[in-house]
Order: C-alpha cells, then structure tokens, then sequence
C-alpha cells in the first residue's frame, strides 16, 4: 500500500487549518479583595477571605509567601490574576492596599519584566484598551518600582501588555507577568 505524500496530506488538511478561529483577545486581569486569613509556607499557600466572605485559597512562588509570611494576619489583600480557562485562575500579583504611600511593584517573578502604565479615565477604571500616554519600566528580578498612574500591567521583558488593572496606594508582588 502506497503512503500518501505530505502534499496531499496538506491539501486535505488546508480546510482544517482555514477553520481555526484567529487568536483571542489577552483575557482582562480579574481581582479579589478581602482579608489575609493564613500563609502556608510549607505548601506555598495564602488563605483570604474575600469581602464577600467566601474563603479562597491561592498557590505563589516561594519568595512571594516569604514577603506575604511577614503581612499581619486579617490585613486588606487584593489577589490579582487571569483567568486562562472557566476552571483555572493564574496569579499575576497579590497586595496590600495602604502598606506603600504610592503603588510599589516588587518583582517576584524571577525574571526581568516591563511595567506598563497610564492614567485611568475620568470615572476611575482601566480598560484593556487604555488611551493616552503609556509609560514603560524595567524592572529587574528581586527589583521594584513606584508608580503615579492609575492604570497598570506587567509582560515579559521586551514583551508588551494593555494596563488594564487599576492601582492604588500600597505593595504589590508580582507572581507571573503575561502578554
């Protein structure tokens, strides 16, 4: 029995591949805010309780849960992250509104990123698709920077993203940085 050749095997898969639907959107940063309950440094865990009083449990990296060990228990906390699917969550940063008299980024990731930032609009909020002048910094792994906008996100080093995340007065550790 003859094998049929690549080109054949193209061509019949060629409508497949027109099928495809074209890359979706970067998916918007998500937040919850509430309380910090526990740290977990043995399984790398952050228990909160969210402001509407349900018990959440979030995974970091070790040098995230060595600075989140030293935040008093029952402090405001804000978990930010992505969602990447309806069942999974990834954690881009968690804070600590009023910690910091300016918005602090400290880099956790263990890489260099790019904090990207702008001024919300005129009601407060940040949209994915922000306008107006977008201010870039680097920030070196274990690094950190402050920031005056109100809008912000974090990629990879020579990558790019849209601020999309409000910020506010206080620290945050960035866990993952995305596109």
């Amino acid at each position: 029995m003859r094998k049929p050749s690549l080109l054949v095997v193209l061509a019949l898969a060629a409508p497949l591949f027109a099928a495809q639907p074209s890359p979706a959107p970067a998916r918007p940063s998500k937040s919850v805010r509430g309380t910090l309950q526990s740290v977990d440094a043995r399984l790398g865990g952050v228990i909160m309780k969210s402001d509407d009083g349900k018990r959440m449990a979030w995974k970091f990296s070790p040098p995230v849960i060595a600075e989140v060990a030293k935040v008093a228990i029952g402090a405001p906390t804000i978990v930010i992250y992505r969602q990447t699917s309806p069942n999974q969550k990834r954690v881009t940063a968690i804070a600590f509104p009023g910690t910091a008299e300016k918005p602090t980024y400290v880099n956790l990731t263990g890489e260099r990123v790019v904090l990207r930032t702008t001024q919300s609009a005129a009601d407060g909020t940040c949209t994915a698709r922000a306008t107006g002048t977008v201010s870039e910094s680097s920030i070196p792994a274990g690094g950190r920077a402050e920031v005056l906008e109100g809008c912000w996100c974090c990629g990879a080093s020579g990558g790019s993203c849209e601020p999309g995340t409000r910020s506010g007065n206080g620290i945050a550790y960035l866990e993952a940085c995305f596109e």
